[in-house]
């Protein structure tokens, strides 16, 4: 893991070497070296990585890896300072730039010798590391005796789960009804069944639990369970299949061949010719890849005779695969509160007649099981563990306070962490920094999928894609984590996109182990004490309450800053905030309730990321200008209301977030604030993000600059404006989330002007008065969320939306004057319908198709509302 960090400092080296060549003067020979002594660092810390896997590591071995590690740490130390440098001397004006470096020469030049200086340091210092290699031995190259891993360990476990018995099945009888539905179904054809889910979910239990079965068994002449793993060869693979397939029909002694000798093609055609006109059950337990199943589709023939390819998987790509046949995907779920703390109490109290737990430790054991998550196998190995200790409240209340250290040290829990690492191991480089990211945040923590992308993206884990942002990258590393059980979706937003993850907490524990080796951030928890330093780049304090204190050393040196309060008050402020930063990059204080910002923040000339979201900031100096490298600044949910001019000066800024929920909700025309500013904003040609601008007709006309807008959410729109708001609207090529709002509720909203709609448009949200539907309704194909608020319109709008192919969400909240709604077609892939605030409203109907795939119905404010139909939630 600790190379991945050097690679993304080779990336910001490279970086400063292509692009900074006039300020890079004196010290261009330096960096060179330093990008060549990274690369050096890089291939030494790989090799570690590797051996690690095979080898459980020695000490000599860990102390060479955390003094490289130590030392990359110092090279980002210089790099951020060499960039904090370049952006003072960028941030002086063009007028007085000549004046600025004349009458600072003597400090740049100090500057520069200063970092020339500490190069030479770190080129010393990792020469002595190597030196005292070669004077000790090479840990890295000679064989030491060391515990070599056993390379079976995760075959073993998945057999054993074959000889499991009854009580140790708890809270799979839904999934077990479904899997042997399944396998003894009438279909003739050969079906695959995956069952997918993180590792430690029972899913291999769940599946051992029907391969034992003697009705299934009986329903196949022939079965064969395969652990395959990562590190699968095919070869191996289906050997092991005739074995299995032999065994299992007791045919063990005509199996004459010597297997091991056969190559692919010929272990091919022996199965072949096997499997004529035999029904089978293979079980491939633990794929990682699809690629498995083209090697082995061949072998295991397509007949009739109902054969059945049931394989476990924590992959969702790989559940999912269109393989060519019939073929079913199982989600496995986490077990209820109830199913956990039943299996739990069979392995923690195993040795109680009754299986009861204790009163004077249910506090910690409740807590223990709510930190597992419904996750059986953390459950089993945890439950085991406590069942060997004495029920005394202080030896429960230990492991709880030390699980993170219990889960990497104890043998016992172990095998939790090594199940779990399996998948972490697996991911590239850019997804584990992603991972990892996430445990900044405290337990629990909803954490926001725009939050997570722009925050990876300000960190430079995104690596670049020929045709796609590296906010669009950034999803794609989110989904991928998703898919891999890696992150949890807790909330979807209406089109479906994942709106908030959390971390699963046994997973989270493992991370912070990782984190604190590898020093990727510093994390303290409850009170922070006076003689306590922060020895990595970033850091995360994460407070009980505003009255325990935070003061730390070393914070001159932190690139990334996070604080979180758990329990604040409304009417207290928040004004114990740590000082001392100077290379911050990433400043998140989203939801503290500070008045007042941090002292010296426009000094803060690294800064890229600045989340002031949910706090009590009620202005932005002027000043903030001065923050030329911002590409992010969050202000919604604060009392901001006027932009500063110097906001213009924000050059590369391409995410502006400002908005805030005044009373009254939905129901209510204001829902929603935005705030003012200059129409020089406009300027800021590089916007991706602009949430929520207060407008006037200027600043409507300027809009045209900003193409490179995806999504733009606009307040005190009039129809005048209708002309230059459609005209801006055609030049941006990318939009795809739209919200207009009306000066009030009864200006009208003008949209017909605009020739066609945005190509990518996929929300659009329209909150004013509406003559009628632009005539480009139902051209957005790509459009899944619509909302209508207040357009009070006396046109039935419905046969103008009902042909949205892709619409999943609509809202009307106030949308229409008639007296019936009908729904008499249409609307194909529609989930979730709301229906607000329509005073006229009598009736709504439904006709029997319409709306196939309909979920959810909800009806609100509809006073005169006399029938409505079957099945809808009011």
């Amino acid at each position: 893991m600790a190379s991945a960090g050097v690679d993304l400092l080779i990336g910001k080296v490279v970086s400063l070497l292509e692009n900074e060549a006039s300020l890079l003067a004196d010290v261009r020979d330096e960096l060179g070296e330093l990008q060549s002594e990274l690369e050096s660092m890089r291939s030494f810390l790989l090799d570690a990585e590797r051996r690690s896997q095979r080898t459980e590591q020695t000490e000599s071995q860990r102390t060479c890896v955390s003094q490289v590690r130590d030392t990359a740490l110092e090279i980002e130390e210089i790099i951020s300072e060499f960039n904090y440098h370049m952006n003072k001397q960028k941030a002086s004006t063009k007028f007085n730039k000549c004046l600025y470096q004349a009458s600072h020469l003597p400090n740049n030049l100090r500057v520069k010798h200063k970092i020339a200086t500490k190069i030479k340091k770190i080129k010393k210092i990792t020469s002595a590391i190597f030196d005292r290699r070669q004077r000790y031995g090479d840990p890295l190259d000679q064989d030491l005796p060391t515990q070599v891993a056993d390379t079976n360990w995760l075959r073993n476990h998945s057999e054993s789960s074959l000889f499991l018995k009854d009580d140790d099945y708890v809270g799979f009888e839904d999934a077990k009804e479904k899997l042997h539905g399944w396998l003894l179904s009438g279909e003739r054809q050969r079906t695959v069944i995956s069952i997918w889910g993180m590792g430690g979910s029972g899913k291999t239990t769940l599946v051992a639990n029907a391969f034992n079965n003697q009705t299934i068994k009986q329903r196949f002449l022939c079965c064969a369970w395969i652990s395959v793993s990562q590190t699968y060869g095919i070869e191996d693979i289906l050997r092991a299949i005739i074995k299995e397939f032999y065994k299992s029909m007791k045919e063990e002694k005509e199996l004459s061949e010597d297997l091991s000798n056969m190559s692919y093609r010929l272990l091919l055609e022996k199965l072949v010719n096997y499997l004529q006109s035999k029904s089978y059950l293979v079980v491939l337990d633990d794929v990682w890849t699809t690629e498995l199943w083209r090697q082995i589709t061949v072998a295991l023939q397509n007949g009739m005779e109902g054969s059945r390819v049931v394989l476990t998987t924590r992959l969702e790509e790989v559940a999912s695969f269109g393989f060519g046949i019939p073929s079913h995907v199982y989600h496995i779920r986490s077990l209820t509160e109830n199913e956990a703390w039943s299996l739990f109490s069979t392995k923690a109290f195993s040795k109680s007649p009754d299986q009861n737990c204790p009163p004077e430790i249910r506090a910690h054991a409740l807590q223990l099981v709510q930190k597992c998550e419904g996750l059986p196998l953390a459950i089993v190995a945890l439950g085991s563990l406590l069942s060997t200790k004495n029920n005394l409240e202080s030896e429960w209340r230990r492991v709880l306070n030390t699980l993170s250290w219990e889960l990497s040290n104890n043998p016992q829990l172990k095998i939790v962490k090594s199940i779990l690492l399996l998948s972490f191991n697996d991911l590239s480089y850019q997804l584990k920094h992603c991972l990892l990211y996430c445990s900044v945040f405290p337990e629990d923590y909803l954490m926001r999928r725009t939050r997570l992308i722009r925050l990876w993206v300000a960190e430079g884990f995104i690596q670049v894609v020929d045709g796609a942002t590296p906010e669009e990258v950034a999803e794609m590393n989110l989904m991928g984590l998703i898919h891999r059980s890696m992150l949890q979706v807790v909330e979807r937003n209406p089109s479906g996109r994942p709106k908030a993850c959390k971390l699963h907490d046994v997973l989270r524990e493992i991370l912070l182990q990782i984190v604190k080796e590898e020093r990727f951030c510093t994390i303290y928890r409850s009170q922070v004490h006076n003689d306590q330093q922060c020895k990595a780049p970033r850091l995360s304090i994460q407070l009980n309450n505003q009255r325990e204190t935070t003061s730390l050393k070393g914070l001159s040196k932190v690139s990334s800053f996070f604080m979180f309060i758990a329990d604040t008050d409304p009417s207290a402020s928040f004004n114990n905030f740590p000082s001392g930063f100077k290379l911050l990059g990433i400043l998140d204080l989203e939801g503290l309730p500070i008045h007042k910002l941090p002292v010296n923040l426009d000094r803060l000339l690294n800064l890229t990321y600045l989340n002031l979201a949910g706090t009590k900031v009620k202005e932005l100096p002027n000043s903030i200008g001065k923050l030329h490298q911002l590409r992010t600044l969050n202000l919604k949910l604060t009392d901001i209301r006027i932009l500063p001019p110097g906001i213009s000066e924000l050059k590369k800024l391409c995410n502006l977030i400002a908005y805030r929920y005044p009373v009254g909700g939905y129901n209510c025309f204001n829902y929603v604030s935005g705030v003012r500013a200059m129409s020089n904003i406009c300027m800021l040609k590089y916007l991706q993000v602009l949430t929520l601008l207060e407008v006037d007709g200027d600043c409507v006309r300027q809009l045209r600059n900003l193409t490179n807008l995806r999504r733009l959410e606009l307040v005190n729109l009039r129809e005048t404006d209708e002309k230059d708001l459609c005209m801006a609207i055609e030049q941006m090529k990318s939009l795809q989330y739209i919200c207009f709002i009306t000066a009030n509720e009864d200006e009208v909203l003008g949209m017909d002007a605009l020739p066609s709609a945005p190509t990518y448009l996929t929300t659009l949200l329209l909150t004013g008065k509406l003559k009628k539907l632009p005539h480009w309704f139902p051209s957005p194909a790509n459009l899944k969320y619509l909302l209508l608020n207040w357009t009070r319109s006396q046109e039935d709008l419905l046969p103008h939306i009902q042909a949205l192919p892709n619409l999943a969400t609509l809202s009307l909240i106030r949308a229409y004057t008639g007296e019936q709604l009908y729904f008499g077609g249409g609307f194909k892939k529609l989930t979730e319908l709301r229906v607000k605030n329509f005073p006229e409203l009598k009736q709504i109907i439904i006709e029997e198709g319409a709306m196939p795939g309909l979920e959810a119905l909800l009806i609100d404010t509809c006073k005169h509302l006399r029938t409505v139909p079957n099945d809808c939630c009011c």
